[in-house]
């Protein structure tokens, strides 16, 4: 095989290498977009939130019972009660909407309360705290998109008011984590 023909070779699939790169590349970039452009739907907002309205709940009944720390027994006890609250909010939302709202958990949520629950101690509290900082940062983006992207005024209007309690606790949690 002549010089020529072996650089002629390396020039093409170098060619080839760097046009499945970009391709590549524009293939990442379009499932996040599709991913970030993906239709918000007042109902499915309805459903997460209240599935995990009474996830938070249930959770911080456990962190409030067998908390190791003061701190996140506190925690737990004041996610029982302002979600309980904002639980309640929703409902009555959503029944102005004429949605309707999820009653018990999914599957999902259940395996985090019932992991959780089976922790004591330090690992408890250390689990609880990361569960709650990841839980509320992904509320927080979810309450924000409804706040802004609601088509039903009232579910609008829920998680406009909302937002600021959710980003409260994340705020409190993220603390706590770096203790």
């Amino acid at each position: 095989m002549s010089h020529t023909t072996k650089w002629a070779l390396m020039l093409v699939a170098g060619v080839f290498i760097t046009a499945g790169a970009i391709a590549d590349d524009k293939s990442k970039a379009d499932d996040k977009t599709k991913k970030d452009d993906k239709a918000f739907s007042d109902a499915a907002f309805v459903k997460k939130a209240a599935i995990g309205g009474m996830h938070e709940v249930a959770l911080g009944k456990i962190a409030a019972a067998q908390g190791k720390s003061d701190a996140v027994k506190k925690f737990g006890q004041k996610m029982v009660d302002d979600h309980s609250k904002a639980n309640d909010d929703l409902k009555a939302a959503a029944k102005k909407a004429n949605m309707d709202v999820p009653t018990k958990l999914d599957d999902e949520h259940q395996k985090h309360i019932d992991t959780l629950k089976a922790m004591k101690g330090d690992d408890f509290d250390k689990a609880y705290i990361k569960h709650m900082v990841k839980d509320h940062e992904e509320d927080v983006e979810e309450f924000t998109r409804a706040s802004k992207e609601a088509k039903d005024a009232g579910i609008k209007e829920f998680a406009t008011k909302t937002l600021p309690v959710v980003q409260s606790h994340l705020d409190m949690v993220k603390k706590m984590d770096k203790q």
